[in-house]
């Protein structure tokens, strides 16, 4: 019995060791690179501060929306202040308005969830 035992802890542990070092041994992806936006320059930068309503966390809803903007072509910069409810966007306006950044701040989720308003551009941020 103790033989059969420790036949099969044996044959165990070299499987494990073996999946593990083949897992181990595969380079890592770079996809830094991939997921990289191509920034281009603004031909006429602009930067605006929206009131968002309806964020009920930082790391959902806040970061959610973050992305959805920083994703907009036209977009250098997007940042979500989740405890100010605030969004500041530097973007491009020959490529973007504010209606625009306003779309898709409220489509965001299931399109209700979230309520842009007091939008503020350029001196008045």
């Amino acid at each position: 019995m103790k033989l059969s035992h420790s036949i099969l802890s044996i044959a165990f542990a070299s499987v494990v060791f073996t999946s593990c070092k083949d897992a181990a041994s595969k380079p890592a992806e770079n996809t830094t690179a991939e997921n990289k936006k191509e920034i281009a320059v603004a031909t006429k930068p602009e930067t605006a501060k929206i009131h968002i309503e309806g964020m009920t966390c930082a790391v959902g809803c806040a970061k959610a929306i973050e992305e959805n903007l920083a994703d907009m072509k036209g977009v250098q910069k997007a940042s979500v202040d989740f405890d100010k409810k605030e969004a500041t966007i530097n973007f491009d306006l020959d490529v973007l308005t504010t209606d625009d950044l306003v779309k898709t701040i409220e489509s965001t989720a299931d399109g209700k969830s979230y309520k842009a308003s007091d939008v503020k551009v350029g001196n008045k941020v």
